[in-house]
């Protein structure tokens, strides 16, 4: 096992709270590495702060593993390393919070969801402190603080000089890595996947693996695929696997248990990232004079369920 990337208190700033950040949370404590975990969301922090970062394992029987947190950013000076795990409408808020906190010569790693993401904290951190990843390893937050883990996947990092340390870190917790020379790439090839399984999942409100056990909702998958390849092709892109359907079949399959972040996004009734994937999709597509007929109707399907949970949550205050 590696050691720490660094002997300070919350050497590695995971930002985020929910499921994803909750799994790398954990497996890098229980690698060795000292963590913060920097969030808003009071219920999750109490768990953390009380409970730590808690895992369910394949046998059921839950796993907890110690983590510091903090809900403001000056508590975190300085952050050599930070994964951004946040929501894509969250990563404005990241950007300013990791301004505040992160070592002039601190790398900032985003493996979020959609387009636009390093864009945005690198308008506030400066291009040379931000590193673009993807990632097709899933989880379902089943608590504040509480992940269970849905599958084992790569985590595509773009080629970057000061990346090293941290990717041998997340590899002695167990993650697999894999170096990508083109950054956009990384991102197409998660968009095509992201684009393909989340809306229908948020909209059918099944698990990941059902997709390919109904045969219309397989058809619609396949095409969500080859219409963000196609885009992606347009925008002079070569993805990670040549062919979209079978990455996002077998993206599908490793992950058959796990609720994709738009299904949960979905069950909360909270805000999701349809406008950063599919919306992304279709506005790129235009640009090209390319049809995307089935990501603008997942876009706006999502969005009518979302709108729809905020009327019912400003009805309840």
């Amino acid at each position: 096992m590696n050691s720490p990337i660094s002997e300070g208190p919350g050497s590695i700033l995971i930002v985020g709270t929910g499921a994803l950040a909750t799994l790398f949370a954990a497996r890098l404590a229980r690698a060795g590495h000292q963590v913060t975990m920097l969030g808003r969301w009071a219920d999750g922090l109490r768990a953390l702060r009380e409970d730590g970062a808690r895992l369910v394992n394949a046998r059921g029987a839950e796993e907890k593993y110690r983590v510091s947190v903090a809900a403001d950013p000056a508590d975190c000076v300085p952050t050599r390393y930070a994964v951004v795990l946040v929501k894509s409408w969250q990563t404005e808020r990241a950007a300013r919070d990791l301004k505040l906190c992160l070592a002039k010569d601190g790398l900032a790693l985003t493996l979020q969801n959609g387009l636009g993401n390093r864009e945005m904290l690198a308008s506030e951190l400066g291009r040379r402190r931000v590193a673009l990843g993807s990632i097709t390893t899933g989880a379902t937050l089943l608590g504040p603080g509480l992940a269970r883990p849905g599958g084992e996947g790569k985590i595509l990092l773009e080629a970057h000089p000061g990346l090293e340390p941290l990717a041998r870190s997340l590899e002695s917790a167990g993650f697999v890595i894999e170096l990508v020379q083109d950054a956009s790439s990384v991102v197409w090839s998660k968009l095509v996947v992201n684009s393909a399984i989340n809306p229908l999942t948020a909209l059918l409100r099944i698990p990941n693996g059902e997709l390919l056990v109904r045969p219309s909702a397989r058809a619609l998958m396949r095409a969500l695929a080859r219409e963000t390849a196609a885009v992606a092709s347009a925008e002079k892109v070569t993805l990670v696997q040549r062919d979209p359907v079978r990455i996002v079949e077998s993206v599908a399959l490793r992950t058959a248990s796990n609720h994709s972040s738009m299904f949960q996004d979905i069950q909360r009734g909270a805000p999701t990232e349809i406008d950063a994937i599919c919306g992304a999709v279709t506005r790129a597509g235009k640009r090209h004079k390319i049809a995307t007929p089935v990501n603008q109707a997942c876009w706006q399907l999502v969005q009518a369920l979302s709108e729809r949970s905020a009327d019912r949550r400003a009805h309840r205050d």
